[in-house]
């Protein structure tokens, strides 16, 4: 149909309705957002992602393809000498 089915770590899934005009394709680790106006698939795109950015920390969420995320170190553990 025209609704898109993520399941991203919470405790629920997202159900995302897609505008006319507006073609999905997703296979199990990729979604393709296609149609003929530009400025629609890039709000689409934007909304989709917006459901979980991707966090500098572990790395997870939604990124656009090519996009690199820079890692962050986390805590160390250190002791007072």
């Amino acid at each position: 149909g025209n609704k898109l089915h993520l399941q991203l770590g919470f405790s629920h899934d997202i159900f995302f309705e897609t505008p006319g005009g507006i073609n999905i394709e997703a296979n199990r680790t990729a979604i393709s957002v296609t149609g003929h106006d530009k400025q629609l698939v890039g709000e689409v795109a934007s909304k989709i992602r917006s459901f979980r950015k991707p966090e500098p920390y572990k790395g997870k969420g939604i990124r656009y393809k090519g996009e690199y995320v820079r890692q962050k170190q986390g805590k160390t553990v250190g002791g007072v000498e």
